[in-house]
């Protein structure tokens, strides 16, 4: 027998076959003896009646045989083990499992507070826009619902998505577009907060915090990257790094203005993620993405303002549409941008004295001035603690220090020491 069920049914067959063809030859050998005993005897037109018809039986029996064999040997025919996939009637069967897990579950809880940004001004008309003052939008980002007070919600997001806008338009999840109110803005955090109707907004992100996040702790980046036809996009990663500090140029004169502390992710943050939220995997708010180094060779590298650091930010927008910071009333260069020669010859400095920062001008009734301080005075120390560029000295100043608050410098003037102490006050008062 053959190995395969099918070679034994063909077997079988075969050996029918060759039985009814031995049957039939024995039976045309006995029909001619017939024959010829017959015309030995005269004949009888019964007998050849009989042997045709025997003929007949035995040819419809062989086809009978042969006939399921051959059906798959004609054009078009189907092999005996052809999957049923192929008739016209069959179906694909398929099996339908909901994937539940610690991620799709945070999103569900706080994805609905993510909402879109979009900047509108009005455009000068140029060579492609002839229409004057037309309002166009010329920018969009993400923000977060994370309060929602009487008649109003309100929505955190990054300054640098709605600077300069004449209008704000705020796109929610079920793709309704709002008017929104600038609150408050603030440069050097860049955090601004919106505010918006409160009808129809049913999911308000709960505040976690930042401080007890660990390296390597997985984390939910929820926003609009590349505008809002990726709206509510997600991307996953871990915290890479805490307490990250990145330099600013705020005014783009490519001067380092600002060192902003950050956490450091790999979730995916491009452009229009800005102002969306950074989740923890309990689904609380634990960052506002705000930035993204974008170079062709770093992959993976995205920032986000910690919500520890934001929170006191956000509630002196919401109460007075501003942050108030302390001032000085000077302006300010690194020594390190001042020539060797004029830091001998004009500031008088020791020659050990290679950092500070080298007051340009001071305002005149400010809290500097006051204070006694002069142009060219080189600023060295603030409450005992060392000075050594302009973004040290500014984070000194707006996070240790208040307005009324007494701030003691020192300060090189003449190749001498010289100390002064200052009464912050509020910018307004100057």
């Amino acid at each position: 027998m053959g190995y395969y069920p099918e070679d034994d049914k063909k077997e079988i067959q075969n050996d029918r076959i060759a039985e009814l063809e031995a049957r039939l030859k024995r039976e045309e050998e006995e029909k001619k003896q017939r024959q010829n005993r017959k015309e030995k005897r005269g004949g009888s037109k019964g007998g050849y009646f009989l042997s045709g018809l025997s003929g007949v039986v035995v040819g419809a029996l062989l086809l009978w045989l042969l006939l399921p064999s051959l059906a798959n040997q004609l054009p078009g025919g189907n092999e005996v083990n052809s999957v049923t996939n192929n008739s016209p009637n069959s179906t694909i069967s398929q099996t339908a499992t909901e994937v539940t897990t610690d991620v799709t579950n945070a999103v569900e809880k706080v994805s609905s507070a993510v909402v879109g940004i979009t900047n509108i001004q009005n455009v000068a008309p140029n060579f492609w826009n002839q229409s004057t003052g037309e309002a166009q939008a010329v920018g969009s980002g993400s923000g977060v619902v994370y309060k929602k007070e009487g008649n109003f919600a309100f929505i955190v997001t990054n300054h640098h998505v709605v600077d300069g806008a004449e209008q704000i338009e705020v796109t929610l999840d079920d793709g309704e577009k709002v008017k929104a109110e600038l609150i408050g803005s603030d440069i050097w955090t860049d955090l601004a907060i919106l505010s918006i109707p409160s009808e129809g907004i049913d999911t308000v992100a709960n505040f976690g915090d930042s401080d007890v996040l660990k390296q390597g702790e997985t984390v939910i980046a929820i926003g609009n990257p590349l505008g809002l036809d990726f709206y509510g996009s997600v991307t996953t990663g871990v915290i890479s790094g805490k307490d990250r500090s990145v330099p600013v140029d705020l005014n783009e004169d490519g001067v380092e203005d600002w060192s902003t502390e950050v956490l450091q992710t790999d979730a995916a943050i491009n452009s229009g993620n800005s102002g969306g939220a950074l989740v923890n995997i309990a689904g609380e708010l634990i960052g506002i993405n705000s930035m993204k180094i974008a170079q062709s060779s770093v992959e993976g590298l995205g920032f986000a303002i910690p919500i520890n650091s934001a929170i006191p930010i956000i509630e002196q927008l919401e109460k007075h549409g501003e942050v108030q910071r302390p001032t000085m009333g000077i302006s300010l260069v690194d020594l390190t941008e001042v020539p060797a020669y004029y830091q001998q010859q004009t500031l008088k400095l020791p020659e050990e004295v290679t950092n500070g920062v080298v007051i340009s001008q001071v305002v005149r009734g400010s809290a500097a001035d006051k204070a006694g301080l002069q142009q060219y005075d080189v600023i060295v120390e603030m409450d005992g603690e060392k000075i050594d560029n302009a973004i040290e000295l500014r984070k000194h100043l707006y996070n240790e220090k208040s307005i009324g608050d007494t701030l003691k410098i020192k300060v090189y003037r003449n190749g001498k020491i010289v100390e002064a102490d200052l009464k912050l006050v509020e910018t307004a008062q100057l």
